[in-house]
């Protein structure tokens, strides 16, 4: 992380005590419910507003490229036979007389319809949306610089701060893009202490994720299963 422009540094003045940037990591000693966490809005960020990175989708173009380059290349061929007065191939003379030959709604043709119609459309879709749904965009402070932080690692960070949270024995946390569930097993204290400890803990500890869009919480505690 690179910190703020200070203008004191033109100066050769040493700069001046501050306090702790948003987004730092707290200090040792420190407790967690003791941050504060105020989004920064899209709209006054420097490096102009944050957006979902796009896939390349690489397997889905070369496989959709070799195959409309097999097929022209094929019918190409023919064509240019036939052109040389050679006969059509034989597939394709088949193709033509079951063509000609079906109804338009003969369970064949209706399924080839609907075959091409939903490849047709998986296509468009690859092609209109982003992807990548499993990396969360950070906040932009500077201009030509992204950062993204992967799902997983952002529910790590959630779990190991939750598992510190006294009377919490075990944590599981679902990440998504919009909104992060945590699910805790508390053995001891009350439930209501423990998750208005979470609800800090966790409050604070997304903000110092940097992410433009921070997810809402969800937090449910209780208690472990009784054996036997």
């Amino acid at each position: 992380m690179t910190e703020p422009h200070d203008p004191e540094h033109r100066t050769g003045r040493p700069p001046a005590a501050r306090p702790a940037e948003q987004g730092d990591g707290l200090e040792p000693g420190r407790s967690a419910s003791s941050a504060a966490y105020d989004p920064v809005p899209a709209q006054q960020e420097g490096g102009g507003r944050p957006g979902r990175f796009w896939s390349a989708r690489r397997i889905p173009a070369a496989v959709l490229a070799l195959v409309v380059l097999g097929g022209t290349g094929l019918l190409l061929y023919d064509v240019a036979a036939v052109r040389a007065g050679r006969p059509a191939m034989r597939w394709r003379r088949a193709l033509a007389d079951e063509l000609a030959g079906r109804p338009l709604d003969n369970i064949w043709v209706l399924a080839g319809a609907v075959a091409a119609l939903a490849i047709g459309l998986w296509l468009l879709v690859l092609a209109v949306t982003p992807g990548l749904r499993a990396l969360l965009p950070m906040r932009r402070d500077r201009p030509g610089v992204r950062a993204g932080l992967d799902r997983t690692a952002a529910a790590l960070v959630l779990r190991d701060r939750a598992v510190e949270v006294s009377g919490v024995q075990s944590v599981r946390v679902r990440m998504g893009r919009g909104r992060a569930g945590v699910r805790a097993v508390s053995h001891f204290r009350e439930l209501d202490d423990v998750r208005a400890d979470l609800d800090t803990v966790l409050g604070t500890a997304v903000g110092e994720l940097g992410l433009a869009r921070p997810p809402s919480l969800s937090v449910r505690v209780r208690r472990p299963a009784k054996k036997g």
